[in-house]
């Protein structure tokens, strides 16, 4: 069985998704049989290369005060922070994260695509310095296990996986997926958000035992008994309530 999931770097909701994901995965017992691969999905395909502090970005998106930009980062913390995941609230950047996905579908070819996330999602969410950049994700390539020679070439050419990213992005949009994260189990099976693990669970049961060609079927979807999860769009990424 297989398992695309789209997500976006400058989405936190997709973090905590995936730690959510993956402790449903873990538990589940065709773990073995299960092939995870991730996505492109751009929140922002024309937002700016250079990295920009996130707390005015949030203020300006949502129209909201600093401090309400504050409160509302500290809050996505705490949901990261109850998976277990490291989270600087307000002391990260927010940019255009396509060179992220062309090096992320470039390490799906060399077997090292989950690591590369992992490095890319600690460097965004809990470092202090930047993930964005040239020469700082030629450092995260190397550190997921990937060639400097051969990372830096990707960089140095926009094109080089550029059509991958497309195309990654064109087949969200005809599933109808407007936000990240977007978890499809076999093209049949579709989740939408950063659900519960449970939820989670419950899809990988259904999808496995249901293993025949039918129509796409979103879990969490408005109208779904499993109800929305929080999520990023192309307005920017829902909030957690107090």
């Amino acid at each position: 069985m297989r398992v695309e999931i789209w997500t976006d770097i400058n989405c936190p909701w997709c973090y905590i998704g995936k730690a959510r994901f993956e402790q449903a995965l873990a538990a589940f017992p065709h773990r073995a049989e299960v092939e995870v691969v991730h996505r492109s999905f751009e929140l922002d395909p024309n937002g700016p290369r250079d990295a920009r502090p996130v707390i005015p970005l949030l203020a300006t998106k949502y129209g909201m005060s600093l401090e309400q930009a504050e409160a509302a980062e500290a809050r996505i913390a705490e949901n990261a922070h109850g998976e277990g995941l490291p989270y600087l609230a307000g002391r990260r950047d927010a940019a255009n994260s396509f060179d992220m996905h062309r090096l992320l579908h470039f390490a799906l070819e060399h077997g090292r695509q989950s690591e590369l996330l992992d490095v890319l999602y600690r460097a965004n969410f809990a470092e202090e310095r930047s993930a964005f950049g040239a020469d700082r994700l030629l450092e995260l390539a190397v550190e997921a296990g990937l060639d400097g020679g051969a990372a830096g070439a990707v960089l140095a050419d926009p094109e080089a996986y550029a059509e991958a990213v497309r195309e990654d992005e064109a087949t969200a949009s005809a599933m109808g997926a407007t936000g990240v994260p977007f978890f499809v189990l076999d093209r049949r099976l579709g989740v939408s958000g950063a659900q519960p693990a449970e939820t989670f669970t419950r899809a990988l049961e259904q999808a496995w035992e249901s293993r025949v060609p039918t129509p796409l079927i979103q879990v969490g979807a408005a109208g779904d008994a499993a109800g929305d999860a929080e999520a990023c769009g192309p307005d920017g990424c829902e909030l957690p309530q107090r």
